[in-house]
């Protein structure tokens, strides 16, 4: 690694190096998530599930793409590495891979609206 410089970004990884020690996140990697699922825009959340809310498997729900679900399903729980307090949430939320509803979806927008909401990427 020596021989091109110093790491700064590797695998989502953002490296920062210092006298102090090294700092490592994942702010592009959260901001790009929004870009990816087209999130940009919306509000942030104060909590990345509602409390009130208690997802189960919808029956009577519509039906979504699964492989978009599961894609989300993925970044976020790569992006659990450097974001712990969304470990519950996604969690909750990849149990429904199989047959996912627009209630799961929603579910999941939120968190990623959450992680948004407390970046320092903004």
């Amino acid at each position: 690694m020596s021989m091109i410089g110093e790491l700064t970004y590797f695998l989502g990884l953002q490296v920062q190096q210092t006298n102090e020690g090294i700092l490592i996140s994942q702010e592009k990697y959260a901001k790009r998530l929004l870009t990816n699922f087209g999130l940009e825009s919306a509000k942030e959340a104060q909590m990345p599930i509602s409390t009130t809310t208690k997802l189960s498997k919808d029956e009577s729900g519509k039906p979504i793409d699964p492989t978009l679900y599961r894609s989300m399903i993925g970044s976020l729980l790569y992006l659990t590495a450097s974001r712990p307090e969304i470990m519950l949430s996604v969690g909750i939320c990849a149990r429904f891979q199989a047959a996912p509803k627009e209630s799961h979806l929603k579910a999941v927008k939120r968190i990623i609206v959450y992680v948004k909401g407390y970046s320092d990427a903004d």
